[in-house]
């Protein structure tokens, strides 16, 4: 059975995963316009006429760019919480009414996707992770986090592959550019998880015994790919853990296609 995960873009400028049975193709946000998620599907063998649903995690723009243009124009339904609907209703434009899905955070299928949305703390009106399984197998994406609490490690204990939030480094962060008050928000308990933070719970999941985590949802003006790589690395090897060597470790790209990751 295939089952996979292609990080189409991942970052604050934008985000867009697409999942895969072989049989059923979601995507997981579509941040970015609609022209570049065909385009970035094209270059991987997709299409995006393929896609059986839009699954939103929240209604910041960065996830949420691309999806309603994607929906009119090819006929494909929206998944999201009402309250990510209604606060996110200029961003999506007008979505006919039997494309909306309205979800709550009990799991649901598409087709032979088992979808389980979880809370996660982020300063949007009704944000959600989700853990998508296809048979024994699961990954999940956990962006978006302000920190990473016990009941969102439990729910990915069981998982493969998970896609974790590294955002930014926070000396980086400390003295750039950004206002004070975007600052503080960012590395409030509602903002993003910063490359130590990532670490952190890179390690929590390794112990519990997931396999793979690719980090994402990087910034460009606060962090960079070398940077959150290493200070993940240099945690699990303080620990005992070699990425490469019982546990993968690896990057979704900001502005490209990463590459497709087969769960097996």
């Amino acid at each position: 059975m295939t089952f996979s995960l292609t990080p189409l873009f991942s970052g604050s400028s934008g985000n867009a995963i697409l999942i895969s049975s072989g049989l059923t193709r979601i995507l997981i946000d579509a941040g970015v316009s609609g022209k570049r998620i065909e385009e970035a599907l094209r270059s991987v063998d997709e299409d995006i006429r393929d896609i059986k649903g839009i699954l939103l995690t929240h209604e910041h723009t960065d996830h949420i760019a691309g999806a309603g243009i994607l929906s009119r124009k090819h006929s494909i339904p929206v998944f999201a919480t009402a309250e990510t609907f209604a606060a996110g209703g200029e961003k999506l434009g007008s979505i006919q009414s039997r494309h909306m899905r309205i979800i709550s955070k009990t799991g649901f299928y598409i087709d032979d996707l088992l979808i389980e949305p979880f809370d996660i703390p982020h300063d949007a009106v009704d944000p959600v992770g989700f853990c998508v399984s296809c048979g024994v197998r699961k990954i999940a994406v956990a962006t978006d986090l302000g920190y990473f609490p016990k009941a969102i490690e439990h729910k990915l204990h069981a998982c493969d592959l998970v896609v974790l939030e590294a955002n930014h480094d926070t000396k980086l962060l400390n003295t750039g550019r950004y206002p004070y008050a975007l600052k503080e928000r960012i590395k409030s308990r509602r903002g993003h998880l910063s490359n130590d933070d990532a670490a952190d719970a890179t390690l929590r999941l390794a112990c519990a015994g997931v396999t793979s985590v690719l980090l994402g949802h990087l910034s460009r003006e606060n962090n960079s790919e070398q940077l959150a790589f290493r200070t993940v690395t240099d945690k699990l090897l303080s620990k005992g853990i070699t990425p490469g060597h019982g546990f993968n470790l690896g990057l979704a790209f900001r502005d490209r296609v990463t590459g497709v990751f087969d769960i097996k």
